[in-house]
């Protein structure tokens, strides 16, 4: 055996005998200490990839988590008689009275007017004409029209609404400045747009005046003067075309948690506000609203999905409940599932219904607030 061999095994060459068992348990040691440290490596190779992936399905149930709570999961509806504006003695105050409204719907973030008609007249649109101060089922439609104009973003309008004699005042109301009302120059992510009576390529989508310097482009092809709500892409270089998709228009607020305006709905009678709703499941927060309610500093209020408070005219919601001829009832505290005085202690005979909208929101919304903490809208 030569002498490198010999020290390879680390075996004497000619210094004596060899163990070959002692040799053999040594080397049997080494290699048993080698699997050891072999195993450890991968077990904590195995723990750190573990430790990761759960360190990264933490962070994503995070980000999913912190974008559900950006989201505003409830809607507010508030439903009026249009007979409020009958109260005013001309077309400017008319105009001004349905002006409040709109602010106060603005300020309080309110989804959704419902206008019924306390005389039952049977109004769906807000086509015809206004006849003058006074006229019956008149009131209804020039509300829903002035309340329509004003949620509209300024650079839409002329899109929407041709001139009209029930808008002869509205220019000079107060604006909104809902979230949904941008600027030409400034950066959101969504924006309120109508489709232009453009030609486009096939398999292109149309081509959307957003209020921007550019026209979008959006992933779809829609029918011309529709309006739309449309998410732009981020990242865009400012020499190419602006793209978007379209997007449901409670999109900013279930996602964003963005107000992005209300809706207008005409009822012909106080029951067709609860039986004509728009969400699939229905109201499941109905509030009245009377000097003869509950204390609403008494109250609290469970988490809902869809809440309508509900205001009555000059003579309250027992005249709205006497004329409907649809309800076998008398008690309006019977149709709703809370029945409130929102300004106890009064000091006037009466609260006017555009007072009632501002001192009746004020008071749910710390109630609302504190149903859903983790909810925000802006």
């Amino acid at each position: 055996m030569s002498t490198r061999v010999a020290q390879k095994r680390n075996i004497p060459d000619g210094e004596g005998k060899v163990d070959w068992k002692k040799w053999k348990a040594e080397r049997k040691q080494e290699t048993q200490k080698w699997k050891e440290s072999k195993l450890i490596k991968q077990l904590e190779k195995q723990r750190m990839r573990e430790q990761k992936e759960k360190e990264k399905a933490e962070l994503l149930q995070q980000q999913q988590l912190e974008k559900k709570n950006t989201g505003c999961p409830y809607t507010v509806s508030i439903a009026l008689p249009g007979s409020v504006l009958d109260n005013a003695q001309s077309p400017e105050l008319r105009t001004y009275l349905a002006g409040q409204i709109a602010r106060a719907c603005a300020v309080f973030c309110v989804d959704e007017v419902v206008v019924f008609d306390e005389q039952g007249e049977d109004a769906k649109s807000v086509e015809g004409e206004f006849k003058g101060v006074g006229k019956r089922g008149q009131a209804c439609v020039q509300l829903a029209r002035i309340l329509q104009y004003l949620e509209c973003p300024q650079y839409l309008r002329k899109s929407f609404f041709p001139k009209h004699q029930d808008l002869q005042f509205a220019g000079l109301l107060n604006p909104l400045d809902s979230p949904h009302h941008m600027r030409m120059d400034e950066e959101a992510a969504f924006r309120e747009g109508v489709v232009l009576d453009r030609p486009c390529k096939a398999g292109k989508g149309s081509f959307v005046n957003c209020g921007m310097r550019k026209e979008v482009q959006i992933d779809k092809q829609l029918q011309a003067g529709l309006r739309v709500t449309v998410q732009l892409k981020k990242n865009q270089n400012s020499g190419t075309k602006c793209k978007g998709i379209v997007v449901p228009p409670h999109v900013p607020r279930t996602e964003a948690g963005l107000y992005w305006g209300y809706s207008v709905r005409l009822a012909s009678c106080l029951s067709a506000v609860l039986t004509e709703c728009p969400f699939k499941e229905g109201y499941d927060l109905t509030i009245g609203t009377s000097e003869r309610g509950k204390n609403s500093d008494e109250i609290t209020v469970s988490p809902f999905r869809h809440m309508l408070v509900v205001f009555g005219g000059l003579a309250g919601l027992e005249a709205s409940v006497e004329a409907d001829t649809q309800l076998d009832v008398s008690d309006p505290s019977l149709l709703f599932d809370l029945y409130l005085n929102t300004c106890p202690g009064q000091g006037s005979r009466t609260i006017r219904t555009e007072e009632a909208i501002l001192i009746s929101l004020s008071s749910l919304q710390p109630k609302i607030k504190a149903a859903f903490p983790c909810a925000s809208t802006q």
